[in-house]
């Protein structure tokens, strides 16, 4: 499987796919990194793995025509939104019908929807004063965060937690989670009917 990363942060969720690649436990292989931010910490990693980036120019009208394109030209199979702080076009979406992941940093429906994305989402699930949160991988749709729910993986919320302690342990579930996930993407382990999506086990 040819799988094509967005992204634009540090990368630390880019870096623990491309490394579950490398490693075998993903039987596929990162072939593109699309960038929204030139100064993205992202691009160094993929700079690092031999992986080609693309950043984003101008608005999505303008951009959207130009990374389909490639990504056509580099037969990706699967897209992974991993930090991508923009909206993904419908022309992708029609493009890439149920191949296109996203991961959320709580337990979706809740906590999710523009605006919370980062420490944002972990401030609120404090402020609500949740007993647990969690990442979320879902199917991209039109809106945010709304797409079906693939997978989940649960964190407590510790009594004297604050944002910054709440979101070290949900990317540190994230960075197992995902890899799992798409892993069984690429094993064509999903199955999906309608909104409702169950995933086999790994084969022996």
């Amino acid at each position: 499987m040819k799988i094509a990363i967005f992204a634009s942060g540090g990368g630390s969720n880019f870096q623990a796919i491309a490394d579950a690649c490398e490693s075998g436990h993903i039987p596929g292989q990162v072939v593109l990194c699309v960038v929204s931010r030139a100064d993205a910490g992202v691009i160094q990693r993929a700079e690092r793995m031999g992986i080609p980036q693309v950043v984003l120019q101008g608005s999505t009208a303008e951009w959207a025509p130009a990374v389909l394109k490639q990504l056509e030209e580099a037969s990706v199979d699967l897209i992974v939104l991993a930090g991508f702080m923009k909206m993904i076009p419908m022309a992708l979406i029609g493009r890439f019908p149920g191949r296109i992941l996203n991961i959320h940093p709580a337990l979706l429906p809740n906590f999710g929807g523009k605006g919370m994305y980062g420490m944002h989402v972990h401030e609120a699930v404090i402020a609500a004063g949740e007993s647990e949160s969690g990442a979320t991988v879902h199917l991209v749709d039109q809106d945010y965060d709304t797409g079906p729910i693939v997978a989940q993986s649960r964190v407590p919320v510790l009594a004297n937690d604050n944002a910054e302690d709440l979101a070290v342990r949900v990317l540190k579930a994230e960075h197992v989670l995902y890899p799992d996930v798409i892993r069984a993407f690429a094993e064509n382990r999903v199955r999906v009917s309608g909104t409702h999506i169950t995933i086999d086990p790994p084969r022996p």
